[in-house]
């Protein structure tokens, strides 16, 4: 078991990457009236585990799915809540991937100003990624994440468990934001590139995963809230990844973040952000996951959502370019620039 803490300035986070961590998650809301939070994947495959785990919990099942990440959704656990007679002492449990996640934490933040939650993720990017560090959201008007908080779990365990029945997408998906904590920290880059025949092998997986996490709460604790600018290195990618996420949405998350880590290598290279040699070198380690990067005809439609992204400041669109190993830079791009760099998705295929 590896425990992780995460001491921000709002509350501190306490992380348990191991296996037994959902019985530990039952024995430490023993006693306190728990409200569990999940959808219909999840509950297909684990509703006697739920009701063994949080016997006589109230459980708010809710559409599997990124376009269900919505504010109707959001609403129908609040009015759950509101039913099951919530008060600020309650624990919210989100058991789920990222969507559940986002939208549990974001319930909890504003039911009566704020209660209490805890993260169980069941998905290996959740695990990996967006359990921890506070960000919650839900879509509005085509728009990713842009209605949230910042707003920090008291725990979150991260049970292996969880991983078994995953589906070889939603494990590419997790790998996605493995691959891009790696560009960002290299010891995490060199463990891969020695063990590259082990990235689908579970146990190595959730090595990573804590690896990961312990990188991220490095973060999150000298930029909770993006105040600083630090914490815009997570965004690695995902200036381009959330952009074609909302354009064409048929693939998951993760897998996105893989082509926009793809894409960016382009920009970076050709902005002279990092050698040629170096934009190789990132577009190969990618390879390992996403060894084809499908062709999108219409990317360059995805700019009128890289126009709304949250990191851009004024006319001209953002992004966390990758530099060298463990290093990254910001730099911001004029709109028919990167245009530009879209056209590379429609007419190159690796």
């Amino acid at each position: 078991m590896q425990i992780i803490e995460v001491h921000t300035k709002s509350r501190p986070s306490t992380v348990f990457c191991g296996a037994g961590s959902a019985e530990m998650a039952s024995e430490y809301l023993r006693g306190a009236q728990a409200f569990v939070v999940t959808d219909t994947n999840v509950s297909r495959l684990y509703s006697e585990r739920i009701a063994q785990l949080f016997p006589g919990a109230p459980v708010c099942v809710l559409p599997a799915g990124e376009r269900y990440k919505s504010r109707t959704s959001l609403f129908r656990i609040l009015d759950a809540m509101l039913d099951a007679c919530l008060h600020r002492s309650s624990v919210v449990v989100a058991l789920g991937g990222g969507v559940i996640g986002d939208m549990a934490g974001l319930a909890a933040a504003l039911y009566m100003r704020g209660t209490r939650i805890v993260q169980m993720p069941t998905t290996l990017l959740a695990q990996v990624d967006s359990s921890v560090g506070g960000k919650t959201a839900v879509d509005y008007r085509g728009v990713k994440n842009v209605i949230g908080a910042f707003y920090q779990p008291e725990r979150v365990y991260c049970d292996p468990l969880f991983l078994e029945t995953l589906p070889p997408r939603e494990i590419r998906c997790g790998l996605g934001e493995i691959i891009k904590t790696a560009l960002l920290d290299d010891s995490i880059g060199q463990k891969i590139r020695e063990n590259t025949g082990r990235l689908h092998d579970l146990a190595f997986l959730h090595e990573l995963a804590a690896d990961c996490v312990r990188f991220k709460a490095g973060i999150v604790e000298r930029d909770e809230t993006e105040s600083s600018g630090l914490r815009k290195c997570l965004n690695l990618g995902h200036t381009t990844g959330h952009a074609l996420e909302l354009l064409c949405g048929r693939r998951s998350h993760g897998e996105y973040v893989l082509i926009g880590l793809w894409l960016e290598s382009f920009i970076a290279e050709g902005e002279g952000v990092c050698t040629p040699a170096y934009a190789q070198e990132v577009r190969s380690f990618l390879s390992l996951v996403q060894p084809r990067i499908p062709r999108i005809p219409n990317a360059a439609e995805g700019l009128r959502y890289a126009l709304l992204d949250k990191k851009n400041n004024g006319g001209d669109i953002s992004f966390i370019l990758p530099k060298a190993r463990g290093e990254y830079a910001e730099l911001a791009l004029a709109p028919e620039r990167y245009e530009r760099y879209l056209n590379i998705l429609a007419g190159e295929q690796a």
